[in-house]
């Protein structure tokens, strides 16, 4: 998926209150859509639960693999959205009919020079999520293309560098210790099955590195050990010690025949690698009966949890798989959740309406810090957007969801829909307690966002209808309010009592969007929401915010935001040569408050020809740092001016 393509698929808006009747929206989710649900949950198991099956043996879930691999069936179907995350402290309880959430509030940290430093944007407060850039007191750990870099922030000064082994790096920091979780991408394609739920031809399936390193000492950092996992890496989280990884990897039976009478042919097998011990140890994934499947066949992929005890390092202590297609990950302190989206089978004729699409969605318990448990299933109507789509409050998930799948491209097409449905475990499956739809008629979902009991749904066409829905009653979830304006806001982040500040576009009447904008929402009357202030960047600008929010930084003791920011005057993409286009490419700072958005400064990296793209901004030590492929850049902390600067060595 493109990045203009995920910029699309996360959005929310900014908004001129609807009418009060607009809080009482019929919804189809009550009528043709819970009757085809229903269905769809019988044939998933009885009663309407999708309670998945545990295999008894190897030799069994060998023929069950083979049977399906022989008759032309494989992985997954393709997915809507991609896993995408947030500091939030715990939340006072909310006052009756409003969210009445603080401001996120970062931590001072030790060795930060009693200033504190600023954490990782996170979704769930307690969660930690991978990102490329990890600080702790005055120490900054980057990662930039195949190099680890540790900075002190107190210079900043080059502390060492680290060659890390395969591309798309993340990490995860655990005291003195990072894992690094890596890709590694095959080089020749795998084909699809020409059957079944997938017919298309896919990459090459590649492997996932998963690297342990001390980082006791930042000038001599060292790989401990390291572990190649077969399949594609999802996303982690970590809480407390225990890491959760999530790794999707295909049969290796789908393109090697011989291995179809083989375990080794489903179920993969990883390698690990301890560099002190100087061994090398090949071990399962996961025990078989460790692995479940669906009522229903729902492909031969295997979605794994690997739990990592940080405090140890590798290799994981525990895992549980499904058989299953890759999906979004969210995870709250107790619980990890991973939606898949159902396989759709084509019409027999392109003029054949589409049949409904449905997601299920897995629970695991992972409130057992050296272990995963999967509690049950349920399934939601149509495709969740990313991780923000799903949210857990007191045992009670919500879901927010759009009816029709994204890749339909045949007719017709029938209007389109969103809900929120609520769902809970009960006996073995996730059921479903109440749902509210009608959303969007017409539209799609481009943004979600929960906080405490309310629930913030963006969808979007041309004009930018913002739904607040109160979920005080999970069997009752009800529209409260609806605010429309031009333009959307495709992240919004808690900064203070009732107040939502929203990155995004602006927009023209018939939707043509006109360059990055931010805006400040009141939501202290869900029946009311109402903009206070909303500020333009320029003409033709954009902001990674827009599909990644690790991107974003809050920091609440100054009411400071910070976003990148690419701005092209009119738009137009930057020349392979030649002189580049009049316009900015940095970090903008703004002032946000209750009265309003006031930019405070900007910073840029010089890269020679073309200024440096802006990653990531965080605080520590007292100062402003924005970080990118070049260097990393030490501002001051109330007007972004230039302090020092130290470039990371060339790749």
């Amino acid at each position: 998926m493109t990045r203009t393509a995920l910029a699309l698929g996360l959005v929310l808006a900014a908004l001129v209150v609807a009418p009060a009747s607009a809080a009482a929206l019929p919804s189809r989710g009550d009528s043709a859509t819970a009757s085809v649900e229903a269905k769809a949950n019988r044939k998933a198991g009885r009663g309407g639960r999708a309670r998945l099956k545990a295999f008894r043996s190897c030799a069994g879930l060998v023929r069950y693999g083979r049977r399906y691999v022989e008759r032309g069936a494989g992985a997954g179907p393709p997915q809507a959205g991609v896993p995408v995350a947030q500091p939030v402290p715990p939340t006072p309880p909310a006052l009756p009919g409003r969210p009445g959430f603080p401001a996120p509030v970062a931590a001072p940290a030790p060795g930060a020079e009693g200033t504190g430093t600023s954490p990782t944007n996170v979704q769930e407060p307690g969660v930690d999520e991978p990102d490329i850039v990890k600080a702790r007191g005055s120490r900054i750990f980057s990662v930039v293309g195949a190099r680890l870099h540790a900075v002190d922030a107190r210079g900043p000064r080059l502390l060492g560098s680290l060659a890390l082994e395969g591309s798309a790096h993340e990490l995860l920091l655990y005291r003195k210790r990072l894992l690094v979780l890596s890709r590694e991408y095959a080089s020749a394609g795998f084909p699809g099955p020409a059957v079944g739920p997938s017919s298309l031809a896919f990459p090459g399936p590649g492997s996932t590195l998963l690297t342990e390193v001390d980082v006791s000492d930042p000038s001599a950092m060292r790989i401990v050990r390291s572990a190649r996992i077969p399949g594609s890496y999802l996303t982690a989280r970590l809480g407390g010690a225990s890491a959760r990884v999530v790794i999707s990897s295909p049969p290796a039976a789908l393109a090697e025949p011989g291995l179809r009478r083989r375990l080794r042919g489903f179920m993969p097998s990883y390698t690990l690698v301890d560099r002190r011990g100087k061994r090398r140890v090949r071990r399962r994934l996961a025990a078989c009966r460790s692995v479940r499947r669906p009522p229903v066949f729902s492909g031969l992929d295997m979605l794994s949890v690997l739990t990592i005890d940080m405090s140890k390092g590798l290799p994981a202590v525990d895992a549980v798989s499904v058989l299953a297609g890759s999906g979004i990950a969210y995870a709250s302190p107790d619980s990890l959740f991973v939606a898949t989206q159902k396989w759709t089978p084509q019409p027999a004729t392109p003029g054949a309406p589409p049949p409904r699409a449905f997601s299920t969605i897995h629970k695991f318990d992972v409130s057992d810090a050296d272990r995963a448990r999967y509690r049950g299933s349920g399934t939601v109507p149509g495709y969740l957007l990313n991780q923000f789509s799903m949210s857990e409050r007191k045992g009670v998930l919500r879901v927010a969801s759009t009816e029709d799948p994204l890749w339909w491209q045949g007719a017709p097409r029938p209007e389109s829909e969103s809900f929120v449905t609520t769902l809970a475990e009960r006996d073995g499956a996730l059921r479903r307690l109440g749902r509210v739809g009608g959303l969007g008629r017409g539209e799609r979902i481009y943004a979600v966002r929960f906080i405490d009991d309310a629930g913030f749904v963006v969808t979007f066409r041309q004009t930018d209808p913002l739904y607040t829905i109160d979920l005080a009653t999970p069997r009752r979830p009800r529209v409260r309010g609806e605010l429309k304006v031009l333009g959307y806001s495709a992240y919004l982040h808690p900064i203070g009592k009732d107040l939502l500040l929203g990155v995004g576009q602006d927009a023209t009447e018939d939707g043509r969007r006109l360059g990055t904008q931010l805006s400040l929402f009141d939501v202290s009357n869900l029946g009311r929401p109402a903009r206070l202030a909303h500020r333009k960047v320029g003409e033709g600008s954009s902001s990674s915010v827009e599909f990644d929010h690790h991107a974003f930084l809050w920091w609440a003791p100054t009411k400071l935001a910070v976003i990148p920011v690419q701005g092209f005057g009119s738009g137009a993409p930057v020349p392979l040569s030649g002189p580049a286009p009049t316009g900015f490419v940095g970090a903008i700072g703004f002032r946000v408050s209750r009265g309003g958005i006031a930019e405070v400064g900007r910073a840029a990296h010089d890269a020679g020809l073309y200024p440096a793209e802006i990653s990531r901004s965080l605080v520590a030590a007292g100062r402003l740092f924005t970080l990118s492929y070049s260097g990393v850049e030490a501002e001051d902390l109330a007007t972004l001016a230039e302090r020092a600067w130290l470039a990371f060595p060339s790749q």
